[in-house]
């Protein structure tokens, strides 16, 4: 419903611009002139112009953002692993301070909860 509002405000701007832009103008491009071209076709066609224009670099934008994302994942990813690996190895070596500060050699100390 929103977007139909819109569109109808949208359409009220450009039919009461077109009421009193309608006088005939030359466009020189440099390479090309184009004359007698209503300057309504020209307000329109800038401002359209611009809307594609804003969103190629919009689209640039959240690309490389997605990129630099992608990136952090993955040394997020390592830094979790990383982090594991320190913990099993944590887990070792407290299991190791066990079995020397029991003094017993013959019985191997097990965790079953550990990773």
């Amino acid at each position: 419903m929103f977007i139909l509002i819109v569109l109808l405000v949208a359409g009220s701007v450009l039919v009461y611009i077109s009421k009193f832009n309608f006088a005939l103008v030359s466009i020189n491009l440099g390479f090309a002139i184009f004359s007698d071209v209503p300057l309504f076709y020209i307000i329109v066609g800038s401002v359209l112009f611009g809307l594609v224009l804003s969103s190629l670099v919009y689209l640039i934008n959240n690309i490389s953002t997605s990129f630099k994302l992608h990136g952090k994942d993955k040394d997020i990813r390592k830094n979790k692993d990383e982090v594991l690996e320190l913990t099993k190895r944590v887990h070792q070596l407290e299991l190791e301070k066990e079995k020397m500060k029991n003094g017993s050699e013959l019985e191997e100390p097990s965790d079953p909860k550990s990773l």
